[in-house]
């Protein structure tokens, strides 16, 4: 008996202590929980509890450089409903066929679909959003919202970009410099009960949405505008597919125009300017992309004649060629095996150095190549920055393309130095060239100037690289006064306007295959040429009739200073620049 009573009671305690075990086990549970864990399980609780609809920031300005507006917001609505709340769904139905202009099918489905809430349509008008918010339907909800807005429709539609539903940048300035533009999104808290259904008396919370920073850019719609209108005209004229004309500040990378026509309508940006019946989803996103393509930066070209300031500038500096330097040009020039025909077949007969870039003559910097040589032709050709991106603040600039050193022959050099057989972008080519007339400085290309808040007070200036000493002041300056005479008594005389002292050269290159007889004609001035402060590349892609780049592209240029200069308070007197303050 007395074992029996013994075992029981170690029955008892064993029980009786593993009791204790989970009750103090339980004990720490809860306290951990309501210690520990506080703040995750209120915040679960809150989310519970709680409907949660974001409120976008609005999205920071784009200005030109004298202040106007390029891109802005305008005040839209997002409906949506929500099912628990309802109390007409016949009613709601009925209001947003008439007042959205949907499918009753479309409308009956949001209103019907059991979630915590339905978006409807989005981007709704204010005034329509008004008059749905004046019906007071329970469940109806009406929640202001932004819609990017370009007031100069499709000027500088390349550059300035846009933005898709999400309010996120798609191209151009838009999308790189997304993180200064888009603010931070703000939402609105509602308490609802476990059912979903709001809280009659509690209200909503917000948390205010925290609007993007304006960007100023180097742009002058003025200028703009007005080079648009020169490449219409020229594009028109000539049937050309497409014109580009570019306008920048050489002493410090500044883009001044950067236009392509033709451009698109930057407020709808997803309607082909061509009929796609029958058109594939993606081939109509192909034309699209097509159409969004900024050829200054996104596509390469073979730059023709143009490249002849490169090898030029090359030459003089390693001194293989001086100004003086006697040549003779029969109208070709064998090398190897190879005849290579100047664009004048019956040649320039005796010429010196300065003659030879008045006339583009090819065998005459086919020689100045020559000379250089396969090994100091690509040396120079990758420290004047060719074989890198120019690095613009635009995205999806193109690299060069260009041949593996060790596959250069003697041929293949000869076309090179007159600017063939290889591929680089117009704003490298420009960026280039703006260092081997500026005194030797490379610049950075770039739109943006500076960061404002919304006050318009400078928040940051926005600075890019420069690299010294790309080229000696001596040869950069022999260059200029080269290029004056190329303009002044040359192939580029159609750019010669009375007062101004402008540089430049002349191009017209044969696109592949060369039995196509399809042309890229075009013309790269600058003035001041004593101090270039302005420098411009006008691009014509296969013109129909006369093809040459000095007798289509340097009128163009010639047109575009005659008006932009004296704007710029560049005057004519021995061409004194008194620089209008444009950032």
């Amino acid at each position: 008996m007395r074992k029996n009573k013994t075992y029981h009671r170690k029955k008892t305690v064993l029980l009786w202590v593993l009791c204790m075990g989970m009750m103090v086990g339980l004990a720490g549970r809860l306290v951990y929980l309501c210690v520990f864990r506080s703040v995750y399980y209120s915040e679960k609780a809150d989310d519970l509890h709680e409907r949660e609809r974001g409120i976008k920031a609005a999205r920071g300005r784009i200005l030109d450089a004298n202040g106007e507006v390029l891109a802005a917001n305008r005040t839209v609505c997002t409906i949506s409903v929500i099912h628990s709340q309802i109390e007409e769904p016949e009613a709601v139905t009925a209001m947003l066929v008439k007042e959205l202009g949907i499918s009753e099918e479309t409308a009956r489905k949001r209103v019907e679909k059991r979630s915590s809430i339905e978006r409807v349509k989005t981007n709704v008008d204010k005034e329509t959003g008004d008059t749905i918010r004046s019906y007071g339907y329970a469940g109806v909800k009406v929640d202001e919202d932004f819609k990017r807005y370009y007031p100069k429709g499709e000027l500088a539609s390349r550059v300035i970009g846009f933005t898709g539903g999400d309010n996120q940048g798609i191209i151009g300035l838009e999308v790189e410099y997304e993180e200064i533009l888009k603010g931070i999104n703000g939402k609105i808290l509602t308490t609802t009960d476990a059912r979903g259904i709001e809280q009659n008396g509690i209200g909503e919370s917000r948390q205010e949405p925290v609007a993007g920073r304006d960007l100023k850019v180097s742009l002058d719609v003025n200028i703009q505008a007005y080079c648009q209108q020169a490449a219409e005209k020229a594009m028109a004229e000539k049937q050309a597919d497409s014109v580009s004309i570019l306008l920048m500040n050489p002493q410090n990378g500044e883009i001044y125009a950067c236009v392509n026509v033709p451009e698109f309508d930057l407020n709808d940006p997803f309607t082909l300017q061509q009929d796609t019946t029958g058109l594939s989803e993606k081939e109509i996103q192909d034309l699209l992309n097509q159409m969004w393509r900024n050829a200054c930066i996104n596509d390469t070209y073979e730059p023709g004649s143009t490249f002849k300031i490169i090898t030029m500038s090359a030459g003089l500096s390693e001194g293989v060629v001086s100004p003086n330097d006697s040549f003779f040009c029969p109208g070709y020039k064998i090398v190897e095996d190879r005849r290579i025909h100047c664009h004048k077949r019956t040649g320039h007969g005796a010429e010196n150095f300065v003659q030879g870039a008045q006339n583009s003559c090819n065998p005459v910097f086919i020689e100045v190549g020559l000379r250089l040589g396969v090994e100091k032709f690509c040396d120079y050709f990758r420290n004047f920055g060719l074989m890198e991106k120019t690095g613009i603040d635009l995205p999806g600039e193109a690299s060069t393309i260009m041949h593996k050193e060790e596959n250069i022959g003697e041929v293949e050099l000869a076309t090179m130095a007159f600017g063939q057989s290889f591929q680089i972008t117009p704003i490298r080519l420009a960026a280039t060239v703006s260092a081997l007339v500026n005194g030797g400085k490379m610049v950075t290309p770039h739109v943006a100037t500076d960061v404002l808040d919304e006050e318009g007070n400078v928040v940051k200036h926005l600075k890019f690289p420069e690299k010294e000493g790309v080229l000696s002041e001596e040869t950069s300056r022999t260059v200029r006064e080269i290029l004056e005479s190329v303009v002044s008594e040359g192939s580029g005389k159609n750019a010669y306007l009375e007062g101004y002292s402008i540089g430049g050269k002349t191009a017209t290159s044969q696109t592949l295959p060369r039995s196509a007889n399809r042309y890229i004609s075009s013309f790269l001035g600058f003035t001041p040429a004593e101090h270039p402060t302005v420098l411009g590349l006008c691009i014509i892609r296969n013109p129909q009739g006369v093809y040459y780049g000095g007798t289509i592209c340097a009128p163009v240029i010639r047109d575009i200073f005659s008006n932009v200069l004296p704007y710029l308070g560049i005057t004519k007197e021995g061409c004194e620049t008194e620089q209008k303050a444009i950032y």
